[in-house]
C-alpha cells in the first residue's frame, strides 16, 4: 500500500506533542483554579499573595511556552529528516 500524498497525511499525535500540550495547559489550569490563590497571605515584600502568585505564573508560563516551542520544533525537524530519508 502506498503512502498518501503529502497534503493528505493524517496528523499523528506523538509523545513529544502531548508533552508540549501539557506544558501549555498547566498555566491555563493553574489560573482557572482561583481557589488556590484567592487570598492575601502570605505577602511577599508587601505584595499580597494574589498578585505575586499571578506574576510568578507569568514567568512560569513563559518558560513552559519556550519548552513547548522547543519540543515542537525538534519534533518537526525529526519528522522532516525522517521523511527526507525515505525519499532518497
Amino acid at each position: 500500500m502506498s503512502e498518501p500524498p503529502e497534503g493528505n497525511r493524517k496528523p499523528v499525535v506523538t509523545i513529544p506533542l502531548v508533552v508540549a500540550g501539557v506544558c501549555l495547559a498547566i498555566p491555563f489550569a493553574a489560573m482557572l483554579w482561583v481557589g488556590s490563590y484567592s487570598r492575601v497571605e502570605p505577602a511577599f515584600i508587601g505584595i499580597p499573595f494574589f498578585y505575586w502568585y499571578q506574576m510568578l505564573w507569568v514567568v512560569i508560563s513563559t518558560l513552559l511556552t519556550v519548552v513547548a516551542y522547543t519540543i515542537v520544533r525538534r519534533h518537526e525537524r525529526t519528522v522532516r529528516a525522517h521523511r527526507g530519508g525515505e525519499e532518497q
